[in-house]
């Protein structure tokens, strides 16, 4: 495995040019990866509230306690 610090170093060997566009495709991939994510939360909670597990509360307390 690279350590981060080796992966560094060798981004900072390319040239800046390449070294934005490598930014750029990290920054993609990280914005698809998180629309995955929100997508995956989306079908689960469809098939929560279909199977009637889904429950929704306004209880401050209650919802602070998730978030913890």
């Amino acid at each position: 495995m690279v350590t981060l610090a080796a992966a560094i170093e060798v981004v900072e060997q390319l040239p800046i040019d390449q070294q934005d566009l490598l930014l750029q495709i990290i920054r993609d991939r990280q914005i698809e990866r998180r629309r995955e994510e929100i997508a995956q939360n989306y079908l689960a909670s469809v098939a929560e509230e279909k199977s009637g597990n889904l429950t929704f509360t306004t209880d401050i307390e209650e919802i602070q306690k998730l978030q913890a």
